[in-house]
């Protein structure tokens, strides 16, 4: 049977890079087995259980809402649970008709069990990994989850200076990035490499500085201050947030950390050279009280766009 597939160039690769990884992970998890690990319940059994067990005496509405299963379906499986002693229901003291449910002692013992076996049997994969490559694959799923789903599953966000490697890092994802939303080619790359470079080999604590936006072990955005030949001045360098995490006031935050330290630090001025094209970081420049000061045609980067000079008395 021939079956028909949307049209879609763009995605079609993405597409079916996905849809592979789904199929070996689901086999990876024993997601297709009657039941997971070598306990006696199936996998949405088991993630019942560790809900019941990770939560402070739920109900069955909110636990059906959070895991997106069918209220009739919760039910049944809680049900289940209570034939085999594994849960105790008590009336909410709000409201009579709604139970709360808690896991009994056969309960907790059950699910102990089986969190104590997944946690063997990974840490048991993961001793077959260097530290290194456990890293990277952890940050890997980091990057799934936040990607997939933003809005919920971004950790608190921690802005910090940079460490070994990391100049390196945010310059790649400019880089990229750039390359990718606005078609920057030419000599953009050696530009950001080199901006990276000398910040690296010049670095003064008492005149320069780095903020990096970190969440969850990864980096997701940046600013560097880099000071001149004129004391007085200190420049703004490599403005970044990761196109998923925008929209979230990262940038002003970041413009402000650099502007409070160019104050600290006692500069009279502030600039930064920017495009026409990133409407959004010029709006936030401008909020900040940055002003456009020149501007001239440029295309060193492919396409043609105005490069401008922008200016904050301190």
């Amino acid at each position: 049977m021939t079956v028909a597939v949307p049209t879609l160039p763009a995605t079609n690769e993405a597409v079916g890079r996905i849809r592979a990884f789904n199929r070996w992970y689901t086999r990876r998890l024993d997601i297709l087995a009657d039941h997971f690990l070598s306990s006696p319940f199936s996998l949405v059994e088991a993630r019942l259980l560790w809900e019941l067990a990770n939560r402070e005496r739920p109900a069955a509405a909110e636990i059906a809402r959070d895991l997106g299963l069918d209220p009739g379906q919760t039910s049944h499986l809680l049900k289940r649970f209570e034939a085999r002693r594994l849960i105790r229901r008590t009336p909410s003291p709000d409201d009579a008709r709604r139970s709360l449910i808690e896991l009994t002692d056969a309960g907790c013992a059950a699910f102990a069990s089986m969190n104590a076996e997944q946690y063997a049997r990974i840490a048991t994969d993961l001793a077959r990994l260097a530290p290194e490559a456990v890293g990277r694959m952890t940050a890997a799923m980091t990057d799934v989850r936040r990607l997939s789903d933003p809005d919920t599953a971004v950790a608190p966000l921690v802005i910090r200076p940079h460490r070994a490697g990391e100049i390196a890092w945010i310059c790649y994802r400019q880089i990229a990035f750039y390359a990718d939303v606005w078609g920057f080619r030419g000599s953009f790359e050696p530009l950001v490499l080199d901006v990276g470079r000398r910040f690296l080999e010049e670095f003064d604590p008492r005149r320069d500085a780095s903020y990096l936006v970190e969440v969850d072990g990864r980096i997701v955005g940046s600013i560097l201050v880099v000071h001149s030949d004129d004391p007085a001045i200190a420049k703004l360098r490599l403005l970044w947030v990761e196109s998923e995490m925008r929209g979230r006031g990262l940038g002003r935050r970041l413009v402000d950390e650099a502007v409070r330290f160019a104050r600290d630090a006692g500069y009279a001025k502030l600039t930064l050279w920017t495009q026409d094209v990133l409407v959004e970081a010029r709006r936030i420049y401008t909020r900040a009280g940055f002003r456009p000061v020149s501007g001239e045609p440029n295309s060193d980067y492919g396409p043609t766009m105005i490069s401008e000079s922008w200016e904050l008395a301190l």
